[in-house]
Order: C-alpha cells, then structure tokens, then sequence
C-alpha cells in the first residue's frame, strides 16, 4: 500500500472502478445489441452515433463512438456492407467520406436506441431521480475536466 494514499486501495479507486462498470455493464448490453438489435456491440456504437450525429467522417465517428479509427472505420464498412450506413465521398476532404444512415438502417438505429435508453434506465435504476440528475452533472463534469487535462498535454 503507498504511503501517499493509504485508505486508496486499487478497487476504490475511480479508474477501476467505472472500467469495472463499463465491463460489466457492456457484457448484458452486448448480449440485448446482438439479440434484440442483430448487431455486436462495436457496430451498435457506430451506429448509434451515426444515427445520433450524422452526417459523420470516419474521424468524428470514432470520437462519438468512444472507439479508435480503426476500430470505428471497419465498423462502420460493415454497417454500409450490410446496407444500414451510406459512405459518400465528403464535399470538403478530398481524401474523406461521410456516414449517414441508410433508409433500411432508420428502423435498426431505432430499435438500437430504444435498447440503449432501457439499458441506461436498467443501470440507473438503484438511483433515485435527484441521484440519477446528480450522477449526469458529475459524469459531466469529470468529462470537460479529463478532455481539459488531456488537451493540456
């Protein structure tokens, strides 16, 4: 145990704790993405972004999906192989491409958010409503203030 933190064990602290959060809770919504939805989880994301956000580059997607480029570009060419996502050459960049959603990929995206909505309520459902509202503005908060850190280098 450090000497500089004594009562701060590895399991209180805030870092294993949310990744704790977020692997246990990404394994039931894994499991309501690809049974209720038909799509793994990865795909889920993009898609949800898009739907959300769009029209989308590759490099946006990857920042509102919470994956990296690569991650999120070959997500998002299985989305458009399956016919949910259409890529077209960006207006701007040359070298770039827009996503948007596709006509037949409307109704998946809102099924998908559908789940997404429950899942969230399913998370939050040990909280009471002030908790849930206090929750949003600390989640927000420590937000800003990671991208404020990590902007700074």
């Amino acid at each position: 145990m450090s000497s500089e933190h004594p009562a701060c064990t590895l399991d209180r602290t805030i870092t294993h704790r949310l990744h704790l959060l977020s692997k246990v809770t990404d394994r039931t919504t894994q499991f309501a993405y690809e049974t209720e939805v038909g799509i793994p989880i990865s795909e889920g994301r993009c898609l949800a972004a898009i739907g959300t956000f769009e029209p989308l580059s590759v490099n946006d997607l990857a920042q509102r999906a919470n994956l990296n480029k690569g991650q999120a570009s070959r997500s998002a060419q299985t989305l458009v192989d399956q016919g949910l996502v259409l890529k077209q050459d960006s207006d701007t960049d040359g070298r770039g491409v827009v996503l948007r959603l596709s006509e037949a990929g409307r109704p998946v995206w809102e099924r998908l958010m559908a789940v997404i909505h429950r899942r969230n309520a399913e998370i939050t459902a040990c909280l009471t409503a002030a908790e849930g509202r206090q929750l949003d503005k600390i989640l927000d908060r420590l937000i800003e203030h990671a991208r404020s850190s990590a902007a700074r280098g």
